[in-house]
């Protein structure tokens, strides 16, 4: 089965289990994520009163094309649940995220959320953070070769990410360093040790915010962690 096969089955999977009518749902970022959407939308289409918080403009502009409404966080108390994707996982449901570069709001929509459901396809599935993914960090542009210097005296290889030939920016107008570990084997730490560093906004560490963890196997199996 195609990994786009297995993100299609997980997504709309969490969708099935845990979105219902009169929800706030959070919308994650990324390519899992894009087949929740299109699901929720559907729900809409057929009469489900659902309204959304994004937490990226391309998840914003996705949804409202699939006719959902979408508010502020501002607007809202709290949200039932938020389906959002990650680019590695580990048994303990520890999570990297950031690679769609939506980090920062992701964090924020997840703290807000009573339910946070993670959908994953098993190449996302690792033994130690750091495996595989890099862990981004966002950072404000004034002083970031500063920033990048102390992100690198917590053993990384910090690389500014780019694209067309420019930084990357955020939805918040930051940068993102893509910080290469050789693993990550105490990520609570090195949590705290990036968030003190002048210039961080935030980290792609998640580490205590998934309830719930979906993982489609090759099979097209669902195994779940957590609730």
């Amino acid at each position: 089965m195609t990994d786009v096969n297995l993100k299609k089955i997980v997504a709309e999977k969490a969708v099935d289990d845990y979105v219902d009518r009169d929800m706030i749902v959070g919308l994650g970022t990324g390519s899992t994520v894009y087949y929740a959407i299109k699901k929720i939308g559907g729900l809409v289409a057929s009469g489900y009163r659902i309204t959304c918080v994004a937490t990226s403009v391309q998840s914003e502009e996705l949804a409202k094309k699939c006719g959902i409404a979408v508010v502020d966080l501002n607007e809202v108390d709290s949200i039932d649940v938020t389906i959002d994707g990650a680019d590695e996982v580990d048994n303990s449901m520890r999570i990297i995220k950031g690679l769609g570069g939506a980090l920062l709001r992701e964090k924020i929509v997840a703290a807000a959320s009573m339910k946070e459901v993670i959908v994953v396809d098993e190449s996302k599935r690792v033994s130690v953070l750091g495996a595989k993914s890099s862990l981004p960090v966002e950072v404000i542009k004034f002083g970031h070769l500063k920033t990048k210097y102390a992100l690198e005296l917590q053993g990384c290889k910090a690389t500014l990410r780019m694209r067309n030939e420019e930084p990357f920016k955020t939805d918040n107008d930051n940068y993102i360093y893509d910080c290469k570990f050789n693993s990550i084997d105490n990520p609570f730490f090195l949590e705290s040790r990036i968030d003190v560093i002048p210039g961080v906004v935030e980290n792609g560490l998640f580490l205590n915010t998934a309830t719930t963890v979906l993982i489609a196997s090759g099979a097209g199996k669902i195994e779940k962690l957590g609730e």
